[in-house]
């Protein structure tokens, strides 16, 4: 597996990570699967493993399989929603969201403690002051980071506009950015990744194939179902299918590639609930970046639709229900 620096934390990581959002109750994985699924990433090259209080029972999954695992990783967890109601100004409730999970995880010390999703509107209140982005959060990651329990800190959002401010402050070692920055859509372009780089911060990105709508094909509804598709989008889907078959490659591959393709990314999530999709995911990291003339034709097609319509969901409901635009779909495929 091929290593990377994440960024000022000097950190060589494997360019394939594995999130564990899926490693849960949400991907229907019973714990000996799960288990099972992460020995086996580590075992082909992975080194590093995100989770957090949100997804589910994925901390707990995640400290009963890496019980006794002797070789060296990384591991990420974040601070939000826990405990409910969740309340960013109390200090007291976030040193213990992060002390339930290194209890959970069966760890003393957490590698990157990310923030989660200071960049949604309901969550503003994280700071006092929302210009210099100070609040009761940044004292707390800071009193954690000089006690030793945390090495280094972040940020974990979805927004393509309101996160470069935060990343500007330069106070964050890592983002990780998910659900804008793929084979079709490219909002991070914009200005996270450019500020990320600027501050020299380790750039991962998450849910390179959309939480299933770039994981596998969709040739039925795309042609005849899925009302709620707009006809640019749907068009583009032809355009890449098309593209496939030329080249003759599963797109799961083509969506791995595609984002270890730009060099200023470190590491690409996987969320991986099985061995078999561990498997598939490490072989696509090691085929390495794609070639030019490929990228230029990917970049021709997600120019077709270079803004996120408004009426379509993070994760293409593809044979699941459609509930509403703007929502992350976390159900399994």
């Amino acid at each position: 597996m091929e290593q990377r620096i994440l960024g000022r934390t000097g950190l060589e990581v494997s360019a394939l990570g594995l999130g564990g959002a899926f490693i849960s109750r949400w991907g229907s994985t019973d714990r000996g699967e799960a288990r099972a699924a992460i020995r086996r990433a580590l075992e082909l090259g992975v080194n590093y493993i995100d989770t957090a209080p949100s997804y589910a029972d994925s901390e707990e999954v995640l400290g009963y399989a890496l019980q006794g695992v002797t070789q060296p990783y990384c591991l990420a967890t974040k601070l939000g929603g826990r405990p409910e109601p969740f309340d960013p100004r109390d200090k007291d409730a976030l040193r213990w969201s992060v002390e339930e999970s290194l209890r959970l995880l069966g760890r003393d010390r957490i590698d990157v403690l990310l923030i989660h999703e200071p960049d949604r509107p309901r969550q503003y209140d994280w700071w006092e002051d929302y210009d210099s982005f100070h609040g009761p959060v940044n004292e707390v990651l800071d009193e954690l980071k000089a006690e030793g329990v945390i090495r280094f800190t972040g940020l974990g959002g979805t927004t393509a506009y309101e996160m470069p401010h935060i990343i500007a402050t330069g106070r964050y070692d890592v983002v990780l950015t998910a659900f804008n920055y793929s084979l079709l859509w490219r909002e991070a372009e914009v200005a996270v990744l450019p500020e990320a780089k600027k501050q020299g911060m380790g750039i991962i990105v998450g849910s390179p194939l959309q939480q299933g709508a770039l994981a596998t094909r969709y040739d039925e509804e795309v042609e005849r179902g899925a009302r709620w598709l707009s006809p640019q989008r749907r068009q583009q889907y032809r355009e890449l299918y098309a593209l496939l078959d030329e080249i003759d490659m599963p797109i799961h591959e083509l969506a791995i590639r595609f984002v270890l393709s730009n060099p200023d990314v470190a590491m690409v999530l996987s969320g991986s609930r099985s061995v078999a999709e561990v498997e598939a995911n490490v072989r696509a990291a090691k085929m390495g970046p794609l070639p030019q003339e490929l990228l230029r034709r990917l970049q021709e097609i997600a120019d077709m639709v270079p803004m996120r319509p408004y009426e379509e969901p993070f994760g293409l409901p593809f044979r699941r229900e459609y509930t509403g635009p703007g929502h992350a779909m976390a159900w399994r495929i």
